[in-house]
């Protein structure tokens, strides 16, 4: 004959289990319904707008007349060229009082730059193995780099609006008017995810 002690143990140890197990899936399935309605932006260097989206492409708020680097855009980027960085890329730090308005900083370079830019030379191993620990870290990556730094999403500060509708003028950010950054700043935090093409 079975020991009820033992049944009722055997069952509250299947109960704990199971529950346990179902509320792993749906903490897993917040965290991926969240990641899905996170607010992301899309920069698109062709028509110079910037479109803030959630999830999977819901449009929340469109910019139009973005401004560039002064070089263009590209994949291939170095340190002075002027080109805004094509890729994903993730907002690494905010300053809320610069010179530009505000800046969100891009965790540029990324491993991706690094990998191009180590196989073709123009970094060393050690600038290479310093930018990939920045990203396994989720880290700043370092910004004095032969690639460069300091690349961002800006206001205008107090340059011409004038300027900023007719010419790409930036040393390689993106750049919105002052009200648009402002509005932007409401989607905005530290690891929001930017996608420059």
């Amino acid at each position: 004959m079975l020991d009820q002690a033992k049944i009722g143990g055997f069952f509250a140890k299947y109960i704990s289990v199971l529950l346990l197990c179902c509320l792993g899936v749906i903490f897993s399935a917040a965290a991926t319904a969240e990641e899905m309605v996170s607010p992301w932006l899309l920069v698109d260097t062709r028509q110079q707008t910037l479109t803030v989206f959630a999830g999977q492409g819901k449009v929340i708020k469109h910019f139009p007349y973005v401004a560039l680097g002064r070089g263009g855009s590209g994949s291939e980027r170095r340190r002075g060229d002027g080109k805004t960085p094509l890729g994903t890329f993730h907002v690494a730090w905010i300053n809320p009082n610069s010179q530009f308005d505000i800046f969100f900083g891009l965790d540029f370079p990324g491993v991706e730059n690094a990998d191009r830019a180590y196989r073709d030379s123009i970094i060393d191993r050690e600038t290479y193995h310093n930018i990939l620990d920045a990203a396994l870290t989720k880290r700043t990556p370092p910004q004095d780099t032969p690639l460069g730094g300091q690349i961002g999403i800006h206001g205008l500060g107090k340059r011409s609006p004038r300027i900023h509708r007719g010419f790409n003028w930036t040393d390689g950010c993106v750049a919105l008017t002052n009200a648009q950054i402002r509005s932007l700043a409401r989607w905005v935090r530290i690891g929001t995810k930017v996608m420059i093409i």
